[in-house]
């Protein structure tokens, strides 16, 4: 019996080592488990300093040469004592109307982590992103709801997958897999103001294995909301995971808002969705109407799954009504599908004889899943005026 004891885990021993040398590590799914790890990945990141992220291209920038090429030397003049090699570029000018490449990537590989500092009108800076040699953005947002941020001003959050940082650093750390090429743009639609763009976008250049969906986000708005109901997403085709929802919520009402349920309607789903919420606050894992039960205020909240990080208040003048920006990542609870995927969310509140009340709220979304392409066409986002949310 020992004998067969130790040739079973002589085998198992054996089996394992062989599958390690089959599969070497790629450098990704970075954790504190396997930060030990060494692999042949390489890495790499572009910034204004380095357009292009190649090997000893960083840094470049004359600032006597360069001072009147435009994006080639932004801080000619704080770095004119200092010469090439300081901080010459940090930073690039997006005119009104203008579309910039802030990436091109030859892979395969996968970015790992997104910085970036945008001036402006978040919702008039689009963000796209391109896999391989696809036409049609796999990404298309405003930059400010793609990093949770819709409302144009600082609300600080801490999660896995986005943060948002004192000095509106918005930071994010999606995995973004590519097999031939990465390609990322940035629309300043303001056709008054020119915008300035600090940005780091760090990656690796290593094997991606074939089981690997690509990243999608896709922005939505409601306002107000149609038969008190707004759709997340609709018409996703193809295999893949939903991994993220953010919300940009702007109540109507004088009352209490968030009773309605989620919704997701997967692989054929009709009038009856598989997967079905019991409120709103619930998906955003809260309950009981965010409420802080000493102070009988909304409470904001941050964690690494979940959170409702900013409340907007009304302040009796301008700010008319209350506003939240709420996030949920499926991180550890991807909702995988095979075929299509829809997600709806009810617009509903309470009415004061205790029925609920059909709202018209202006809602925006964002939505974040993982899936094999091709995918669908993206409905043509809101017009500028569309977009924004008015502030004085």
């Amino acid at each position: 019996m020992k004998k067969i004891n130790v040739l079973l885990l002589a085998f198992l021993l054996l089996s394992f080592w062989a599958n390690a040398q089959q599969y070497p590590f790629n450098g990704l799914d970075m954790n504190m488990g396997n930060l030990s790890r060494l692999s042949n990945a390489q890495s790499r990141s572009i910034s204004p300093e380095n357009f292009t992220g190649e090997k000893g291209k960083g840094a470049m920038a004359d600032p006597v040469r360069d001072k009147d090429v435009r994006n080639k030397a932004n801080a000619a003049g704080p770095a004119k004592d200092l010469g090439k090699g300081w901080k010459v570029n940090p930073f690039i000018i997006v005119k009104p109307g203008e579309t910039v490449t802030i990436a091109e990537i030859d892979g395969p590989g996968a970015i790992q982590q997104i910085w970036m500092t945008p001036t402006g009108n978040w919702r008039f800076s689009i963000l796209r992103m391109y896999w391989d040699d696809e036409k049609e953005p796999s990404v298309e947002c405003p930059v400010g709801d793609f990093f949770a941020s819709a409302f144009n001003e600082y609300a600080q959050l801490s999660s896995l997958a986005v943060c948002v940082n004192p000095g509106s650093a918005f930071n994010c750390y999606w995995k973004m897999p590519f097999r031939k090429k990465a390609r990322i743009t940035l629309e300043n639609i303001n056709n008054a103001e020119e915008m300035r763009l600090y940005y780091q976008i760090n990656y690796t250049l290593t094997e991606v294995p074939e089981d690997e969906g690509y990243f999608h986000a896709q922005f939505r708005r409601s306002n107000p909301t149609q038969g008190s109901s707004h759709t997340l997403v609709d018409g996703i085709k193809g295999k893949g995971q939903y991994v993220g929802t953010y919300l940009a919520w702007r109540v109507n009402d004088n009352c209490w808002w968030g009773e309605g349920e989620i919704k997701f309607y997967m692989d054929g789903d009709k009038e009856y969705p598989t997967i079905c919420g019991t409120g709103t606050e619930d998906y955003f894992c809260g309950s009981y109407n965010f409420e802080n039960q000493k102070t009988h205020q909304y409470q904001e909240f941050t964690t690494p799954y979940a959170g409702m990080h900013q409340v907007i208040r009304p302040d009796g003048l301008y700010r008319a009504v209350t506003a939240f920006g709420l996030y949920r990542w499926h991180i550890l609870d991807p909702v995988r599908f095979e075929k299509d995927l829809k997600v709806t969310i009810q617009d509903l509140g309470w009415r004061h004889d205790g029925r609920y009340n059909n709202q018209k709220s202006d809602i925006s979304s964002t939505t974040f899943w993982y899936q094999a392409e091709p995918h669908a066409k993206f409905p043509a986002l809101p017009s500028k005026d569309d977009l924004e949310i008015p502030r004085w």
